[in-house]
């Protein structure tokens, strides 16, 4: 009999028995719009980003696309302004910018910690960029500080991309607390999970309306939930009742419902077990791999900053190493990978700016060299050892 081949996978699901409970309450209620636990998750969310307010959504794309709509239309940007992307993250970064017919302008990221180098900022600002988008990769912070002072500097919106961190804290302030607009995802491989899920947070009432409205349709706000017209007054329900169908926005149907809350909300009774579990796996890793420093770059956290580990970054320095060899040799042996967030490489791309690689020197090197393992809070001693020594045949082998 053929032995089942272990798999060490980058992402991971936990559905608790108060997850469930929670699931089971909402489909006895019979109600799957928004509700209690969509704003109980929304108001600790914020509270814990110190955000105050947070609006749930069915993505973090969808948070981002419409965080950039708003910003766009609130302060008459036109088409064809200007938004500051880090060269190296998730593709849907930059996908908003052009979805809001808006233009991307690529900025190299930091050799070490992979967030946007804002020693290049400056040289990338013209007179149509409006905003820049920091993204917080794998975990951790871009340098906020000088960020948002060329932001002030040059009078430009500041919007966080936060899909891949959440809970851990730059110079003492919680990620994506900075910025006009913080982005979040709750999506499944993320560091909770709604199975698909998003939030947009900001200080900014105006805003906050704004992107609730964008969500639902583009809808007037005095009717955002249908709750909306519960115990009011005679005069208050007259006025609500020919607006129900009064739509002020461009909006979309980027919603979500209380099953997805239900599970958010039960995960954040463990989310500090789940980010220090993933801080201990990615310290496991790292000291098992430092013998092949010659070789890896493994993670750097930021002074005065933490990392929620969402992934595990690595970096091949080496020239005698081949990553397709060695990302091969680890997928044929159970331990799952990723590249390490690909993007002016991408044929769409391409298509669209041209093959502009060489202008980013340090994100051609990581298009080329870098790769992602798994550290969730799932992966025990052994799976990690696993891990190291898989590395370590392949060193073996092929250095």
């Amino acid at each position: 009999m053929q032995l089942k081949k272990k798999h060490v996978g980058i992402g991971t699901v936990n559905i608790s028995d108060t997850a469930r409970k929670n699931v089971l309450k909402v489909l006895a209620s019979n109600r799957l719009s928004p509700g209690k636990y969509t704003e109980k998750l929304e108001i600790n969310l914020a509270s814990l980003h110190d955000r105050k307010f947070a609006i749930f959504c069915n993505s973090g794309t969808s948070a981002l696309h419409v965080a950039l709509g708003v910003l766009k239309e609130k302060f008459n940007w036109r088409d064809g302004d200007e938004v500051i992307v880090p060269a190296v993250t998730f593709v849907a970064t930059s996908n908003v910018v052009i979805h809001n017919n808006l233009k991307p302008v690529f900025v190299d990221v930091e050799s070490d910690f992979y967030g946007i180098n804002p020693d290049l900022i400056e040289s990338r600002i013209s007179t149509r960029t409006r905003a820049i988008m920091p993204v917080h990769l794998f975990g951790q912070s871009a340098d906020m500080k000088p960020i948002m002072k060329m932001a002030k500097k040059y009078n430009l919106k500041v919007l966080e991309d936060s899909a891949e961190a959440m809970f851990v804290k730059y110079n003492g302030k919680p990620v994506g607390s900075s910025g006009d607009i913080a982005c979040f995802s709750t999506y499944a491989t993320h560091l909770i999970t709604t199975g698909v899920g998003g939030f947009s947070m900001t200080n900014d009432p105006e805003l906050a309306v704004m992107m609730k409205s964008y969500f639902n349709h583009g809808r007037d706000r005095i009717y955002l939930t249908i709750d909306d017209d519960d115990s009011v007054s005679p005069k208050k329900l007259f006025e609500i009742i020919p607006r129900r169908f009064s739509f002020v926005h461009i909006g979309h149907s980027f919603r979500l419902t209380e099953i997805e809350a239900a599970l958010g909300l039960a995960q954040l009774d463990v989310w500090e077990k789940i980010i220090s579990h993933r801080q201990a796996n990615a310290q496991y890793l790292t000291k098992g791999l430092a013998k092949y420093s010659y070789y890896i770059q493994t993670p750097k956290i930021r002074k005065n900053s933490e990392h929620g580990f969402m992934l595990y970054p690595i970096l091949i320095i080496n020239q005698k190493i081949d990553r397709e060899k060695l990302i091969n040799f680890l997928e044929q042996n159970g331990v799952e990978t990723r590249y390490l967030m690909p993007l002016i490489n991408q044929p769409v791309y391409k298509k669209m700016f041209g093959d502009i690689e060489n202008n980013y020197p340090v994100a051609k090197a990581i298009n080329r060299n870098g790769f992602i393992v798994g550290c969730h809070q799932d992966l025990t001693e052994s799976d990690l050892d696993y891990v190291i020594d898989k590395f370590s045949k392949f060193f073996k082998k092929y250095a």
